[in-house]
């Protein structure tokens, strides 16, 4: 299956405070686009240099911005042509850091959970498959609910959250079983309403397949921006020392063609 996507990400912010500002919207491996603009404009008329981005692991590209006092437009846009991706390959440094417990998935809290639930499931294909069942049935979605500050274990006692909660839940789940799990931030044609989405990426049989506990869009047509231990390595916007207010921020990923359908059992590989 071959797709294009077009990709838009429009953020505007108010600088209080000028300084340096992180920005992740680019797709991930500059490689993957077959086109793409950053432009950023300030109220006042002035452009700001936009320099190469600093890459991080996993293809995550990050552009560090000077800012100035002002109203900020940033815009990308971007296209890519995707087809079946092959699932990348799990490393001895993987292991260790997507086992580990990070600020928002304490898998070492929830250890007794995770076994009293999955323990008994003795393919780790078939107790990620599992958990991505539990959490989506276990979970409610709603928008606009999204606590900034909650762990997965406060995700869990509430009920209810957004893309990055549910996924930072199955993150947890996995790395209590001692399953490598990530985290990632994505464009999701077919999300609705249309925004940044979250899901994750789980090792199985040594290779990496992604899931969505959300099912809210098909994952072959993700694309991926960032990847990391959790939300807080995959923010589209990181302070660097000066002060924002952010206004506005849409992103928008549509295909050329029909979504295909998606029943979340298969293993899918992340673009």
């Amino acid at each position: 299956m071959t797709v294009r996507t077009r990709l838009e990400a429009e953020l505007s912010l108010r600088v209080t405070a000028p300084g340096r500002l992180a920005l992740s919207v680019a797709v991930a491996n500059s490689a993957k686009a077959d086109s793409e603009e950053l432009t950023v404009r300030t109220a006042g008329g002035q452009n700001p240099p936009v320099d190469a981005p600093a890459e991080l692991p996993h293809g995550t590209r990050v552009h560090v911005l000077d800012l100035p006092y002002d109203e900020v437009h940033i815009r990308y846009r971007a296209e890519r042509v995707s087809g079946d991706s092959e699932p990348e390959a799990l490393t001895d440094a993987d292991q260790i850091t997507y086992t580990r417990p990070s600020r928002y998935c304490p898998s070492d809290r929830m250890i007794g959970l995770a076994l009293e639930h999955f323990g008994q499931i003795s393919e780790k294909r078939d107790q990620v498959r599992e958990i991505v069942r539990y959490v989506g049935d276990r979970l409610a979605y709603i928008p606009g609910t999204s606590r900034p500050t909650d762990s997965a274990l406060e995700t869990l006692l509430a009920g209810e959250g957004v893309c990055r909660d549910f996924a930072h839940l199955c993150v947890t789940y996995c790395r209590s079983l001692d399953i490598p799990a990530r985290f990632a931030a994505v464009y999701a044609p077919g999300l609705s309403p249309m925004d940044f989405h979250a899901v994750f990426e789980a090792a199985i049989d040594g290779h990496w397949y992604v899931f969505d506990a959300t099912r809210l869009a098909p994952r072959q047509t993700l694309t991926r921006i960032a990847t990391g231990r959790d939300a807080a390595d995959t923010a589209f916007l990181s302070t660097l020392g000066c002060e924002i207010e952010l206004l506005r921020s849409s992103a928008t990923a549509t295909t050329a063609a029909d979504l295909p359908e998606d029943d979340g059992t298969a293993l899918i590989a992340l673009a």
